[in-house]
């Protein structure tokens, strides 16, 4: 969950969030490293302390061309790795199907016979004391925890799109089409996100809860819903 000021990322919740990360704080790295050098070189051009001979030297040359082929390698190689993981979905042991509305969404669990319900906003004045404002719905998403999911998005009417900050996942929902996502909670809890493209004037009042809880509860809460 964010907090106010807050300049960093949510807490990480699935693999692919921590991979994220991680490929987050390498780039940053690079391009300070790139930041360092380029404000040295300027101090040492203002400093007047290269010489013309220095700066058309042929191994100046062939440096400048390799270095930044190295450091491409080095951000392309990790940004690829997260992109084929992403895009890998191996046996899921749930499938979902989330379809967005003008403006609300429409869940689907396909592995069940009659499992599926609408998820509006809670309005202000309906919102229980102490859950978050514009953030809590009526019907949450329960997924079991530590288990692939894949979320199969598609929407209704306009472009919309599903978005969970905190497990590193968001895909574009298109009427018409059907696009796919896979996620693992690696710890129980409440994550948020919210509708991540423009879709009128209500854009700002679909979020999404995704609850991730132990399997018992989980067959609880399925065996209820669909009863």
């Amino acid at each position: 969950m964010a907090n106010h000021t807050q300049f960093g990322f949510q807490d990480a919740s699935s693999p692919i969030m921590e991979e994220l990360m991680e490929f987050h704080d390498h780039a940053l790295m690079v391009a300070l490293a790139i930041c360092s050098l380029v404000l040295y070189l300027l101090a040492l051009m203002l400093m007047e302390k290269l010489s013309s001979s220095t700066v058309d030297a042929q191994e100046v040359e062939l440096v400048w061309t390799i270095l930044p082929a190295i450091v491409l390698i080095m951000l392309a190689l990790p940004s690829l790795q997260i992109l084929y993981m992403m895009d890998e979905i191996d046996e899921p042991d749930l499938t979902l199907k989330a379809i967005g509305h003008q403006w609300y969404w429409s869940y689907e669990y396909t592995d069940f016979k009659d499992l599926s319900f609408d998820s509006y906003m809670l309005p202000t004045t309906d919102l229980p004391l102490g859950n978050f404002r514009l953030l809590e719905v009526d019907h949450r998403v329960v997924v079991p925890m530590e288990s692939p999911i894949r979320v199969i998005v598609t929407a209704d009417d306009v472009l919309h799109s599903w978005a969970v900050p905190s497990l590193g996942v968001k895909t574009d929902a298109i009427p018409g089409r059907l696009n796919q996502t896979s996620f693992i909670t690696t710890r129980p809890g409440i994550f948020y996100g919210q509708c991540s493209e423009i879709c009128g004037a209500n854009h700002s009042f679909m979020p999404i809860v995704v609850e991730s809880a132990p399997l018992n509860h989980f067959e609880n809460w399925s065996s209820l819903l669909s009863s």
